[in-house]
């Protein structure tokens, strides 16, 4: 049996129920339907658009990860960010801007892409941080204080970044992102 019928399979399995009638099946069963024609370009491309589809997917998850404005502030998601990053080798990303009291900020979530693997040995190693900059602590959380910018690595593959105003009024904010729940999205 050609192997990606289980994949295609094992996908459409883990969609929750009401996606499942939509562009991403209908893009993984023309894939099935090219590679079995031998029609394996159509095949590929149908399984490229399936992989931006889900990565879309993922990104409007990852979005419901950015923190709610604290009070006296504005947030803007943007809508780019979440197209997913198949020019960097794929993943997702989501992206805010924050305005307030204290000026503007953003904060940029980015999840399963290889640039951010690359990071893992600096941001996943204390020892290497501190010698670029201060560790800042958020809910358990490490992250980099470099130049007034926040790092932070959540389960070796979810990248947090923060920049554009005082570290304390970032990191009041990155205090309601649920660390956990973030390390678990799309696993």
């Amino acid at each position: 049996m050609p192997r990606i019928i289980p994949a295609a399979a094992l996908a459409a399995c883990l969609m929750p129920a009401p996606a499942l009638a939509d562009d991403i099946t209908d893009a993984l069963n023309a894939a099935i339907a090219a590679y079995e024609a031998g029609d394996i370009q159509d095949a590929l491309e149908e399984t490229a658009y399936a992989t931006q589809l889900l990565n879309d997917l993922k990104s409007e998850g990852l979005e419901a990860f950015l923190p709610e404005p604290l009070p006296g502030w504005t947030r803007e998601v943007s809508e780019e960010a979440a197209q997913g990053l198949g020019f960097m080798g794929g993943g997702s990303s989501a992206e805010a801007d924050y305005t307030g009291p204290d000026g503007r900020f953003t904060i940029v979530m980015v999840a399963d892409n290889p640039m951010v693997g690359a990071m893992a040995g600096l941001l996943g190693n204390a020892t290497i941080m501190a010698t670029m900059g201060r560790i800042e602590r958020i809910n358990g959380e490490s992250f980099l204080n470099a130049d007034n910018e926040l790092s932070g690595l959540i389960d070796g593959r979810v990248l947090i970044q923060a920049s554009g105003a005082p570290v304390e009024v970032m990191a009041e904010h990155l205090k309601q992102v649920d660390f956990e729940a973030l390390a678990e999205l799309g696993g």
